[in-house]
């Protein structure tokens, strides 16, 4: 690894307290464009503007999305920045680059009733894992957690009592989310069954795994989660933790739900990011009112510029 990539990634671990999985992404994305620039000649430290500009628009041209290039183009900027910051180079490259236009992408949405088919598949499965996996689902979609936040969750953060659960989400910040009476049930089931109640744990983590960290990777929940949409007949692509992470957001809100407690509850830093669901909400009431509405039903105009009357 080139040295001062490596210095950057020291910073952020240090300084920003930044996840496994983030200076991964960092990584990968800053080897990506290394890799590029090291074929022209140039190391990557050393590259100006042009150089990039370059890289972005192969990028471009081998097919990848608008956000794709966005977030390689992020990993840039910090990396640069960071050079600039500690005078490695006088300049930041990346300053004069421009960041390509994204549409702005709403996200997936299960109805309620999905959900509820999905839990109903996730407990069917034989024990223990049928209730393991309805634990999982009941949280994900019952508080909203991030995976990466349910996998990483102590022994010590649940008490079947308590109607909170303490989260260590991104940069170790801590938060309350409210944890409901069927979540909170589906996990006391799961430890009850598995004869972890009242007794010292053996594990650390409310729900362990042999890896290399001890508790369930986001792999094995993903696939948890797209085995039970199988069996509850749902389409596989249409299902991962984090749609059920967006059903728990809009069906809030759908609910009644403030932007701010949102906001809370999902550990979101800006409001802004939580704002996205009442895009969501706002196109399910736009796609009811053109499926039920007798004046978006009518037929096209005629040649005669006549169109039919509503029906009453």
């Amino acid at each position: 690894m080139d040295r001062h990539v490596e210095a950057f990634l020291e910073m952020l671990a240090a300084e920003r307290a930044a996840a496994r999985n983030t200076l991964a992404a960092y990584a990968a994305d800053l080897a990506h464009a290394s890799a590029f620039l090291a074929a022209r000649g140039t190391p990557l430290a050393q590259a100006d503007a042009a150089s990039l500009a370059a890289y972005l628009e192969s990028l471009a041209a081998a097919g990848l999305s608008p956000r794709t290039v966005a977030r390689r183009l992020s990993a840039l900027r910090q990396f640069f920045l960071f050079l600039y910051r500690e005078r490695v180079r006088p300049d930041d490259p990346t300053a004069e680059l421009d960041r390509p236009k994204l549409g702005r992408r709403l996200p997936r949405v299960l109805s309620v009733e999905e959900v509820g088919r999905l839990i109903e598949a996730a407990a069917a499965a034989p024990p223990p894992e049928g209730l393991r996996d309805a634990a999982l689902i009941e949280l994900l979609y019952g508080s909203g957690l991030r995976a990466s936040e349910v996998i990483s969750l102590p022994r010590a953060a649940f008490n079947a009592a308590s109607e909170t659960l303490l989260v260590r989400g991104k940069g170790a910040k801590e938060r309350l989310v409210p944890l409901g009476p069927r979540a909170r049930a589906a996990v006391a089931a799961m430890l009850e069954a598995e004869g972890r109640v009242g007794k010292r744990p053996a594990s650390r983590w409310l729900f362990p795994a042999r890896s290399s960290s001890g508790h369930l990777t986001r792999q094995t929940l993903g696939n948890i989660v797209k085995r039970a949409a199988i069996a509850a007949g749902i389409h596989p692509a249409r299902v991962s933790p984090h749609v059920l992470r967006h059903a728990f957001a809009t069906h809030l809100l759908e609910g009644g739900a403030d932007l701010r407690s949102l906001q809370a509850m999902l550990g979101h830093a800006d409001v802004a990011t939580t704002e996205i669901y009442t895009h969501v909400s706002v196109g399910r009431l736009a796609a009811t009112v053109a499926a039920h509405h007798p004046l978006a039903r009518q037929e096209a105009a005629p040649a005669g510029g006549q169109r039919s009357r509503p029906r009453r």
